[in-house]
């Protein structure tokens, strides 16, 4: 059984790190925060719930908190910010051992202070079925800079860091075996997947992106996600992604946490920004569709096929 709310509470506040903007924290009604001078506020949510994002029987409770955390400041990344502060409102069953609570924020905590990151909040509840943590992170970016999905314009080159499909895969060989247990250590981008929050900083600071955006729900999704708050289209090179196994994990995959963005074609790109991999995948077009061209030169429309809540799965 969890401990009281009172004592959960009190046992975080031992274990949070006093951080930069943070001039009143865990204690009050409020957290009392301070924005750096001339930027502007990045405010980011998500969800993650027992049985959709996460099962106890697979995902052990340090990645659970490690990933719930990962998600915002990873869409901090997308924007070229710096992350601040995180929430945590956690909804917990009666019969959860406190011991996976504790591991739970034994993961969120390691990740937030490698980012410098302050638990500055949050709220406590009992859930009448399964565990809900709804992660809040609060970031910064210079004011009138932040890197949106909105400026891609025809001719942009299109760019992706790292490689795609592993966590997908991983996922996928999970559900195959259900009962033989996988080792977190040997499938990082799964269990402890690392946002890109210098890589975004570094992109922002040296303009060298139009359109940015994470790659959390898929490649095809993402992508179309860019494409449709800019009003173009895109066309791929298949044999360009970079990817871990088959093509179609990272194409409509998700959950790599890695940055999709594009250049106007005057910039150039180094090939490793921050010591991560970046390769050109494809370009914008007039044409408002994205296409993906194959290994033999044929050319097909690419779907959207990546992850979407209420999404029919037939």
């Amino acid at each position: 059984m969890p401990l009281t709310e009172k004592a959960l509470i009190a046992q975080l506040r031992r274990r949070v790190k006093s951080g930069r903007g943070i001039i009143t924290g865990i204690g009050d009604d409020c957290a009392v925060l301070r924005m750096p001078a001339g930027h502007e506020a990045l405010i980011t949510t998500d969800f993650s719930l027992e049985g959709v994002h996460f099962r106890r029987e697979w995902h052990p409770a340090e990645s659970v908190g490690h990933r719930c955390l990962a998600r915002g400041l990873s869409d901090i990344a997308a924007m070229g910010g710096e992350p601040i502060a995180l929430f945590v409102s956690l909804a917990l069953p009666s019969d959860l051992p406190q011991a996976w609570v504790h591991g739970f924020s034994k993961g969120l905590l390691k990740l937030a202070d490698k980012f410098g990151v302050t638990l500055a909040g949050g709220d406590t509840a009992q859930s009448p079925d399964g565990i809900l943590a709804d992660v809040m992170v609060l970031g910064s970016v210079p004011r009138g800079k932040a890197v949106l999905r909105s400026g891609a314009r025809v001719g942009d080159r299109i760019y992706v860091s790292g490689k795609l499909g592993g966590s997908a895969a991983t996922l996928t060989q999970i559900m195959s075996h259900p009962r033989r247990k996988l080792k977190p250590r040997n499938f990082p981008q799964h269990f402890f997947p690392e946002p890109r929050l210098e890589l975004g900083r570094i992109l922002r600071e040296k303009k060298l992106v139009s359109a940015m955006i994470d790659v959390s729900d898929g490649l095809s999704t993402d992508l179309t996600h860019i494409c449709e708050e800019s009003g173009v289209g895109a066309e791929l090179q298949a044999h360009l992604i970079p990817r871990e196994v088959d093509l179609k994990f990272a194409l409509h995959g998700g959950e790599d946490y890695e940055l999709l963005f594009t250049t106007p074609s005057g910039k150039k790109i180094p090939s490793r920004v921050a010591g991560i991999p970046i390769t050109q995948i494809g370009f914008i077009t007039r044409n408002k569709k994205i296409f993906l061209t194959t290994a033999d030169g044929s050319k097909e429309e690419l779907e959207a096929k990546g992850w979407e809540h209420f999404k029919s799965r037939k």
